[in-house]
């Protein structure tokens, strides 16, 4: 049984002056629902403020919620924080909350949004607003639902707000796999960064992700990863610069899972980034991702 978040609050109004548009969210619920795989859809409810507040600057939580963001900042999100855009960003830190809380619960669950993980203290960036990564991480030591968090992060752009935000603690490994010459020009500083050439093929990637990945769960030893499943290595996304194939990215996908099942630690998966002209193409990468992660989760389990 698939464990699947979403919430039609996921698609919100088109942001005025971006090409940025949130219809690929609506696009993965309804192809999962299309895929006739058996599936359990759960709502979110938007995340309580002092959450938010607890890694993001209090001054930037209040523009957001005003829907007041500065020009400045909102041209780094790349979009303008509209009043539909925050509800929606509340509603997706809410879902990570819950997908962690199902994967818990379940072994693993997906939310069907999320992945902000470019948004840092006191503005967001890279059309993230709020970081769910670093906010549903926190949450959950601080709640006492695990005492040690992985965030693993393969979009093909660096985690560069979730490492800034999670900087420097003990409970929390931040982990990013990144075309290095990619967005952020200035890298943060993750607790690991691996950051891969141009046109990576899929042999070498799963090399470096076999090399790396099994000795951190090992030493770290977490009890639920936070897995960051960026579509964008694809070789085919518009913003990404590596060379993955379909079957690359299900083999990364499917080796993710396999080693934390193996490990009996919980898996919760969030889109993060995918990009192209043909959206139902992108959210279809989304899908196979999800059900790649769900299948293989059946099979350790």
């Amino acid at each position: 049984m698939l464990h699947f978040v979403h919430h039609p609050g996921y698609v919100a109004a088109p942001p005025r002056g971006s090409a940025f548009r949130f219809n690929k969210y609506g696009l993965v619920h309804e192809a999962l629902v299309q895929s006739g795989r058996a599936m359990t859809v759960h709502t979110p409810r938007a995340m309580p403020r002092r959450w938010i507040e607890a890694v993001h600057d209090a001054d930037y939580v209040d523009e957001v919620m005003a829907a007041a963001v500065p020009k400045a900042k909102e041209r780094r999100i790349g979009f303008s924080v509209t009043t539909d855009i925050r509800e929606r960003s509340l509603l997706a830190q809410g879902g990570t909350w819950l997908a962690a809380l199902l994967a818990l619960d379940h072994d693993y669950a997906a939310n069907g949004a999320g992945g902000s993980h470019h948004a840092l203290p006191d503005t967001g960036a890279g059309y993230c607003v709020l970081n769910d990564l670093a906010v549903a991480a926190n949450r959950l030591i601080a709640e006492c639902r695990a005492s040690r968090v992985l965030v693993l992060d393969c979009d093909v752009h660096q985690g560069d707000g979730t490492a800034v935000l999670l900087a420097d603690r003990a409970d929390v490994f931040t982990l990013s796999f990144h075309a290095e010459k990619n967005f952020p020009v200035r890298k943060a500083r993750s607790s690991l960064d691996v950051g891969m050439a141009d046109g990576l093929d899929d042999a070498n990637y799963e090399e470096i992700l076999r090399r790396t990945l099994p000795p951190i769960l090992d030493d770290f030893r977490p009890e639920i990863i936070l897995y960051q499943a960026g579509v964008d290595p694809h070789h085919n996304d518009r913003l990404g610069r590596l060379g993955l194939t379909d079957a690359g990215l299900d083999a990364r996908d499917r080796f993710v899972m396999r080693e934390a099942r193996r490990r009996g630690i919980a898996l919760a998966s969030v889109l993060g980034g995918g990009y192209g002209d043909d959206h139902g193409e992108v959210a279809a990468r989304h899908v196979r991702s999800i059900l790649a992660l769900a299948d293989e989760a059946t099979k350790q389990g």
